[in-house]
């Protein structure tokens, strides 16, 4: 089993909570693991999200049902799994990499990257992260991924924009990668990658701006009288 990618503290003093940051597993319980991850990879590949099953992912893998049900749960849970083995090299990108996506760059460009790196993350899982989000009503937001990526952008805009409330900004940059969304504008919508990319980019880039007041406005001529 791979090392987990180790917790950074951020400039808030909180850790990040990052995907696969567990205790060492036995061999027996890492094996299991590595055999029923890579045949659910396999159904999905060839058949789609919708025919993973916990018994033909048993059977595939060579274990017992029971086995997968006491390591993952349900569906969902599999899911999940396969889901977490892309986010730990999507992590390890934007805390260890290279700039802009590592750190070494200015916020408003790690900021962009980071929004980029996770349209491509969001397009390669695109079934499995909506069949994972639609498990449960908070399911999006509950689970380690959500939390490091909430941090790391407030993190990002502390430096950037620290007048606003970075904790609902994060959300709001976050909003727009959701699966129901995200899939809403590239299959109904027809919404090609480098649009979605774009559109993001605008967001991110409005962020740069000063903050705009009420009384900035320019303010109509008045009326000559009648």
């Amino acid at each position: 089993m791979a090392e987990p990618i180790r917790k950074e503290p951020s400039v808030t003093g909180r850790e990040l909570p990052l995907v696969g940051d567990a205790p060492r597993e036995r061999a027996d319980a890492a094996e299991n693991r590595r055999k029923i991850l890579s045949a659910a990879r396999r159904i999905t590949a060839s058949g789609g999200v919708e025919s993973l099953s916990m018994d033909e992912v048993a059977q595939a893998a060579g274990v017992g049902v029971g086995t997968v049900y006491r390591r993952f749960g349900d569906r969902a849970g599999l899911a999940y799994a396969l889901i977490d083995e892309r986010e730990r090299t999507l992590q390890a990108a934007f805390l260890h990499g290279p700039p802009p996506l590592g750190p070494g760059a200015p916020a408003s460009e790690r900021i962009i990257a980071f929004m980029e790196a996770l349209v491509d993350r969001t397009e390669e899982q695109a079934d499995l992260l909506l069949f994972a989000e639609a498990s449960a009503p908070e399911a999006r937001y509950t689970g380690g991924s959500y939390a490091a990526y909430h941090l790391h952008l407030t993190t990002l805009l502390l430096n950037l924009r620290p007048d606003t409330d970075v904790h609902y900004l994060a959300d709001a940059l976050l909003a727009p990668l959701a699966a129901p969304l995200y899939l809403h504008q590239r299959r109904t919508l027809g919404m090609d990658v480098e649009r979605v990319k774009a559109g993001l980019d605008e967001l991110v880039r409005t962020l740069r701006q000063p903050d705009f007041k009420l009384e900035d406005r320019p303010q109509p001529e008045p009326s000559p009288p009648i």
